[in-house]
């Protein structure tokens, strides 16, 4: 599920010792299990956004022709599946999207990216998102362009596995785009119905007897990081007919989709601010182990970042938060969600828990992913937040003090000095 530079902590063991039928989740791997007929699947739900529009959404499959593959070597060009997520103008008529489409959803249970979930127990494929399908965009002030925010998720995760973070900023006026990095995340399926499966798991074992572990991370963030760069340069297709301010482009992700947010916002000036969720800048297996930093954290920042890390990560315990924080000459603001796991920051926030009651599953596969932070209560730390950081820097909106200290409607934040 997700990961750090892979990820940290117990689940990211389990992934990092995996071989490409193990899990990604928290915890060792689950035998494998018998699917249960599709009327006695657990369905799940998401939480519903906020906003003041309704969501609308189109994928688009991108082609790099300059770029080989960079993980199937008999691949000449670097294929990427992304979502755009926008504000819409009506949605009447215009069908909800699935979270995950079937051969996402295969992939996704195959890999068993929710640690400690019995395979073939959830209808991944049934889950709707609130993002309708073509709907008609929304139109934008005259003269006024949509700030546009680019999402990476963690490795190992479909790029809508951050479906309600997305789809809420999505409600609030920004056009999304949703970033799948193929061979990396669990599954993506194409249009013509290709589904092109995860090589990671693979490539750790590979990288672990031959001693390349570091040159793997290394890779696998710089792969990220191109993907990130090669949307913004097909900005204009993706976002067509809705005008853009490009002056108000930022980028953010959850774990090894925050380190290449960071990353990308410090090799590409286009990218104006950017949050890191809970995602080390080092090419270290754990959270606090010293070793090589990324150029984002040794050179540091000259633009707006937010951090928001797990309980008990902030740029005080992670190394390279602390050289980011040293070396960079931007604004900046940490942030810890009490009580917060790792996973906290995706959708296994509303769905975990459920799981569990609906499966009788023991109470450390919702803890071990998710913390013991209130599930709801995380949900909206998250979208007061994360929408307020982009509102200030990118749209220089008033956040009525939200950002500047600790807040008595959010007691679960603290921020970090």
């Amino acid at each position: 599920m997700t990961t750090r530079t892979f990820d940290s902590g117990p689940r990211r063991r389990a992934l990092l010792a995996a071989t490409a039928l193990a899990t990604l989740g928290v915890g060792m791997a689950q035998p494998k299990a018998v699917a249960a007929p599709a009327a006695r699947r657990v369905r799940l739900t998401l939480p519903v956004p906020t906003g003041p529009y309704p969501v609308g959404t189109v994928s688009h499959r991108l082609v790099d022709p300059g770029r080989p593959d960079p993980w199937v070597a008999s691949r000449p060009s670097r294929e990427l599946m992304v979502s755009v997520r926008y504000p819409a103008r009506d949605v009447e008529g215009y069908p909800r999207a699935a979270q995950l489409l079937p051969g996402e959803a295969a992939g996704f249970d195959r890999l068993n990216n929710f640690g400690g979930v019995p395979q073939g127990r959830i209808d991944w494929a049934a889950t709707r998102t609130f993002a309708h399908q073509g709907a008609p965009p929304a139109r934008a002030r005259r003269g006024a362009g949509r700030p546009v925010l680019l999402y990476s998720p963690g490795v190992g995760d479909p790029r809508s596995l951050g479906t309600t973070l997305t789809d809420e900023l999505a409600s609030r006026g920004y056009v999304v785009i949703c970033v799948d990095h193929t061979y990396d995340g669990s599954a993506v399926e194409f249009p013509d119905g290709r589904v092109e499966t995860s090589r990671l798991p693979e490539e750790y074992e590979r990288a672990k007897r031959e001693g390349t572990v570091v040159e793997l991370l290394r890779k696998t963030c710089a792969v990220r990081v191109a993907d990130l760069r090669f949307v913004l340069d097909r900005l204009d297709a993706l976002v067509a007919p809705m005008p853009l301010d490009r002056s108000a482009i930022g980028a953010f992700g959850q774990s090894a989709g925050g380190f290449a947010a960071l990353q990308a916002m410090h090799d590409d000036r286009r990218i104006a601010a950017a949050v890191n969720l809970d995602g080390v800048l080092a090419y270290v297996e754990g959270d606090q182990d010293p070793g090589p930093l990324s150029t984002v954290a040794a050179d540091g920042l000259d633009r707006p970042v937010l951090t928001m890390g797990k309980d008990g990560n902030d740029h005080h315990t992670v190394p390279s938060w602390a050289a980011l924080w040293e070396h960079s000459s931007g604004p900046r603001l940490d942030l810890t969600l009490l009580g917060s796991g790792h996973a906290t920051y995706t959708d296994a926030t509303s769905m975990l828990p459920r799981i569990a009651v609906r499966l009788g599953l023991p109470e450390n596969v919702v803890t071990d992913a998710i913390g013991t932070v209130d599930p709801e209560r995380a949900v909206a730390v998250q979208r007061a937040y994360v929408p307020a950081f982009f509102d200030r820097e990118l749209r220089h909106r008033d956040d009525a003090g939200l950002l500047d200290g600790p807040s008595a409607r959010y007691p679960e934040v603290r921020f970090v000095d």
